[in-house]
């Protein structure tokens, strides 16, 4: 179990009301972070959100040479990347062990430095995320790769030169991998059944600006022509879909009233339309996207999840919360990770009444059809939520679970909350700029 210091303990059945802001896309700036890597000049990035994975980048980038500092504005970065370097092995696994986010360094450094090395790795137990191909990957640029006790050691005899590429699923991590190891290959790289996210999109945009020559076609490939220098960025970071959808589900299932500035119509077309149809209403202008909960009953709905541009699979747990409050029985079909609707297992325990299924109840393909995967949810409602001891499974799980004791009657316990800060800012203070009661375990008064 979490210690205190890891404990939040939320009094529930208050409407969230006023106003937050959410700034750049935890899937775009550590990944905007390491391209500055393959330039020969700083970068400045702005709109950087204060949020653990940001802060992993940074040291790893420390610790590879490059200066990192704040710049002329809030939620601004300089990376000077010059003087880049090897690290020391131990340092780097002690950085890296929480995070994924390793795996994009191998393209920059092998460009760099001619080797790299990734060690054991961490990130959301959501389900499968096979490392494999992005070794195979890298394997295909030319890079050889040697697996050893304490992680996988890359070297680049040779300029690693373009080449082509079908992703078997249309991942965003094999997408990124794709591009940073392209853009310094020699010749052209063919990528299809890429990723076309609006972060996959913004982190092209980067790599354009520091010199890179992509083009992205409308049947999901991308092609990259190498080049053999790139520059420094100056960039504003795209704002995030992920966490302004958190924050709208939030508003919906407490009946609240949420202002979320810098959320992004553009980006969240998909979602927009599925929170009309559930019933929440929202109000767009020039600085952000206000969400609430109109009164009355909420609808029932079925949903499946997919990549871009569908219903992202990170908005779901946010939303399944709010549906327990819906009239009538809604459907829910993952579509992307296997094991993402582990969490609903704490919501029943709070009063959902939600049934897990191995079949696909949509119509939309399927990895996980034949295989023996709880991966489609009945959603009864609505029910009343009671307070909880619960412990965090995953990022967008455990805000989950914050909107469900937010919802609830009564006190919940929620262990584990240092995890939610690899994807959500202060989400603390916001929580008590928006009426939340809440309090840590130990304290006289509210947080």
């Amino acid at each position: 179990m979490t210690g205190t210091d890891d404990v939040l303990l939320v009094h529930g059945g208050n409407p969230l009301e006023g106003e937050i802001r959410v700034r750049g896309a935890k899937n775009l700036v550590p990944k905007a972070m390491v391209a500055a890597l393959l330039g020969s000049e700083p970068s400045r990035l702005r709109n950087v959100p204060d949020i653990r994975d940001v802060r992993v980048v940074r040291g790893l980038l420390q610790l590879h040479g490059v200066t990192v500092r704040p710049g002329d504005e809030p939620g601004e970065l300089v990376l000077d990347p010059t003087h880049v370097e090897s690290a020391n092995v131990a340092d780097i696994d002690a950085h890296a062990g929480s995070a994924r986010i390793p795996f994009l360094f191998c393209g920059p450094l092998l460009h760099r430095l001619g080797h790299a090395f990734i060690p054991g790795l961490g990130g959301c137990d959501i389900g499968g995320r096979p490392i494999d191909f992005h070794f195979d990957v890298l394997r295909q640029f030319g890079a050889t790769i040697e697996k050893r006790d304490d992680g996988q050691y890359l070297e680049a005899p040779q300029r690693l030169r373009g080449c082509k590429i079908r992703l078997p699923y249309p991942s965003v991590g094999s997408t990124e991998q794709v591009l940073l190891t392209a853009v310094l290959a020699e010749g052209v790289t063919e990528l299809s059944n890429a990723a076309v996210e609006p972060e996959i999109e913004d982190l092209i945009c980067v790599l354009q600006k520091m010199g890179a020559i992509i083009s992205m076609d409308t049947d999901r490939t991308i092609r990259i022509t190498g080049v053999d220098r790139l520059g420094g960025y100056t960039h504003r970071a795209l704002s995030d879909r992920l966490e302004a959808a958190s924050w709208a589900s939030a508003a919906l299932a407490t009946e609240g009233n949420i202002y979320v500035r810098g959320a992004q119509q553009r980006s969240m077309m998909t979602f927009l339309n599925t929170y009309r149809r559930v019933g929440g209403a929202f109000e767009i202008d020039d600085e952000g996207i206000r969400f609430w909960h109109p009164g009355g009953s909420l609808n029932a709905i079925a949903l499946e999840t997919d990549v871009h541009p569908g219903f992202q699979t990170d908005w779901q747990q946010p939303l399944v919360v709010a549906l327990t409050q819906a009239s009538g029985l809604s459907i829910v079909h993952e579509t992307v990770y296997e094991s993402r609707l582990g969490f609903t297992s704490a919501l029943n325990q709070m009063g959902a009444h939600i049934q897990l299924y191995r079949e696909c109840l949509g119509g939309s393909d399927c990895r996980f059809g034949q295989r023996n995967f709880l991966h489609s949810a009945v959603v009864s409602g609505p029910t009343k939520l009671q307070g909880a001891d619960l412990v965090i499974p995953d990022l967008r799980g455990g805000f989950s679970y914050l909107i469900a004791a937010l919802a609830a009657q009564g006190t919940s316990r929620v262990h584990g909350i240092d995890l939610i800060n690899r994807g959500y800012e202060n989400f603390m203070d916001k929580l008590v700029e928006l009426g939340a009661k809440v309090e840590l375990p130990g304290k006289s008064s509210l947080v």
